[in-house]
């Protein structure tokens, strides 16, 4: 029972985010339909096209955020608040808060390592990234995670070997990297759309839709996040809705394990 309900919440932290802080009102941001001519004009070749999506991705120190999040694992659905600390390429902070803001869990994930504390049964959960896997396919890494989290592309898709089409005003890039096929959606902003990823060897899948952008002072990024992940017969949907988003600002992520509490068995 303990590792059933700890492997829920590590697919949690795994999949979804964003941390707590003062609230502030979102802007919303009117995306364009069609691309700056003149601008498509001068991306002649797909290093320079690879580059000017790149330089549109969210850059950032620390983030900060809260989505109301709607998760739905193996068919079972549940309501939650994630809160989220994230200290780039370094560590991704998340506190789980249920009915009147009583948090039930915290995690903490790394390059490496993965650890989740559960509240309402005073044990936890350390294991190694690869942990993930087991939920999420073998494509995911640390830097998936915090990429999704911000609506940016996942790093290792944007490379030279991929096919780019333009359809319509998007341009798609598409291609093979360890077995895993990808479809990268880019809008006219070239801000990522859609996400694609599928090994249909190892069963596994992960579907990403970013909708609604939002405004934090010069940074544009997706309010609305849905992500849908299969690996094997475990299935997780995850639809979230931010309420406060913040960029670099001091942040701590405080996480100690209560010596009263046992390991998961």
């Amino acid at each position: 029972m303990r590792r059933n309900i700890l492997n829920k919440i590590a697919i949690v932290c795994c999949l979804v985010g964003f941390a707590a802080c003062k609230s502030k009102k979102l802007t919303v941001v009117k995306r364009p339909t069609t691309a700056d001519s003149a601008a498509a004009a001068r991306l002649n070749s797909t290093r320079e096209k690879l580059s000017a999506i790149q330089a549109n991705q969210v850059m950032f120190n620390t983030f900060t955020g809260k989505a109301k999040t709607k998760l739905d694992i193996n068919g079972k659905s549940n309501d939650v608040t994630l809160n989220i600390r994230i200290n780039r390429d370094q560590k991704i902070w998340i506190s789980i808060t249920a009915i009147a803001g009583i948090e039930v869990a915290r995690a903490q994930i790394t390059p490496d390592s993965v650890q989740v504390i559960n509240r309402l049964q005073s044990v936890y959960l350390k294991k190694p990234f690869s942990y993930i896997n087991n939920f999420a396919g073998k494509q995911v890494n640390f830097k998936t995670v915090q990429a999704l989290l911000v609506g940016n592309a996942i790093p290792e898709l944007l490379n030279e070997h991929a096919t780019i089409t333009n359809e319509g005003s998007n341009t798609l890039l598409s291609g093979n990297m360890q077995d895993v096929m990808y479809k990268l959606l880019i809008g006219a902003d070239l801000k990522v759309t859609q996400t694609n990823l599928s090994n249909q060897l190892a069963r596994q899948t992960l579907q990403v839709a970013n909708n609604v952008f939002i405004k934090e002072g010069n940074r544009v990024i997706p309010s609305q996040i849905d992500i849908s992940s299969t690996a094997g017969d475990k299935r997780i949907q995850a639809n979230l809705r931010y309420n406060t988003v913040e960029f670099d600002k001091p942040l701590e992520y405080p996480f100690s394990i209560p010596k009263s509490y046992e390991p998961a068995n």
